[in-house]
């Protein structure tokens, strides 16, 4: 998520709403909050998404058929009003980019921003983000997953509500080509070292950080610098990055 993903946190569970079960485990880690709708992110909504928009239904994907081509792959869960990823799939358009979001506003706006730009190397899910991974995508078929600025749930009683857990970096794995990377980013410094202490104990990942910053690694050019982001920077808050490679 982009500005403050703290505003439109990680859904894991799907648009059903909040009350509704978490796949896979029981507990929630979102709070799915209604918002207002622009004309443009109603126009995405509606005259984009039959274009740009998958769903669930859609069953299992053929990504080189999905995209027309063979190309890398890169999927972001929680883009927010993504902005990020529609700044990625404009830079690298030899790159294409599937986004998993269940905001609506955010999803109409990427994908009302998506179809103004021409751009024809984007993908959106609004779904629960742990049953893409497990329904839609094929095993070995992404080069990278990014996590950017999820919730952090900072009270240590919520803690179990973090995206960030075994089960999730497992799943992760399996649709990573091996040598490909789940990279991650919190402004939040003790997510950022339960970050590193689950992917340290997780098997089948080799961190990227060299000895000097380890665990985390500089803000790679290719993670755009957000305004939020930028704003933290003259603040003097910290953000760190963790990039973690598919090893086996």
């Amino acid at each position: 998520m982009n500005e403050s993903q703290h505003d439109t946190p990680v859904s894991t569970t799907g648009p059903q709403g909040p009350d509704a079960p978490l796949h896979r485990r029981g507990i929630k880690s979102y709070v799915l909050r209604a918002g207002r709708m622009t004309q443009a992110q109603t126009r995405g909504l509606e005259e984009v998404w039959p274009r740009l928009g998958l769903t669930l239904a859609d069953g299992r994907q053929d990504l080189d058929t999905l995209f027309g081509r063979t190309a890398p792959r890169v999927v972001e869960i929680g883009f927010g009003m993504g902005a990020s990823l529609i700044e990625q799939a404009e830079r690298h358009p030899d790159t294409d980019f599937i986004g998993i979001e269940v905001h609506a506003p955010g999803v109409g706006k990427l994908l009302d921003e998506a179809d103004k730009r021409g751009l024809s190397n984007i993908r959106v899910y609004r779904e629960d983000a742990l049953r893409v991974l497990d329904e839609c995508l094929p095993e070995a078929s992404i080069d990278t997953l990014q996590l950017f600025f999820p919730d952090p749930w900072p009270k240590k009683k919520h803690h179990k509500r973090r995206i960030l857990q075994p089960a999730f970096v497992e799943l992760v794995r399996t649709r990573l080509k091996p040598g490909g990377t789940l990279h991650m980013a919190t402004d939040w410094e003790n997510y950022a070292e339960h970050m590193a202490e689950v992917m340290d104990a997780a098997p089948g990942y080799a961190n990227t950080a060299g000895p000097e910053t380890a665990p985390y690694v500089p803000r790679p050019a290719f993670r755009p610098l957000t305004k939020f982001e930028a704003r933290g920077e003259k603040l003097g808050h910290g953000v760190w990055d963790l990039i973690y490679r598919r090893i086996d």
